[in-house]
């Protein structure tokens, strides 16, 4: 089991900056990736960004050359720096982690989730 808590989530201007922090805890060394989803009103949740084990990176169309996913695995914990961030970015952002049992066999965790809102 994996327990994932968020924190970081603010009302912020448009083209301002925020960094999400997740902390997990747990059974974290089964860890494979962890990453960022987001879920606006109406709408289906969605992948931003997320970071393997081994420190590669995929962002969203919609993150990528704005924002930054990183991983501290001393630390236990994955960071999301949103620069530059429009109205359409908000929503509720959960942070994910992934344990892979197989290649076609795998087990997500879900934190809570943290409100992000940018006003214009």
């Amino acid at each position: 089991q994996v327990q994932l808590v968020e924190s970081g989530g603010a009302l912020v201007q448009a083209g301002g900056s925020l960094r999400l922090s997740c902390a997990a805890s747990g059974s974290i060394n089964s860890i494979n990736t962890m990453g960022w989803y987001r879920q606006a009103p109406g709408k289906q949740r969605e992948l931003v960004a997320h970071i393997t084990s081994g420190g590669s990176t995929y962002y969203a169309d919609s993150a990528e050359g704005r924002f930054t996913i990183s991983r501290a695995n001393a630390k236990n914990t994955v960071y999301l720096q949103m620069s530059s961030l429009k109205p359409e970015d908000t929503a509720v952002y959960y942070c994910n982690a992934r344990v892979e049992v197989s290649a076609v066999r795998w087990y997500d965790y879900w934190g809570q989730g943290t409100q992000v809102t940018v006003a214009s």
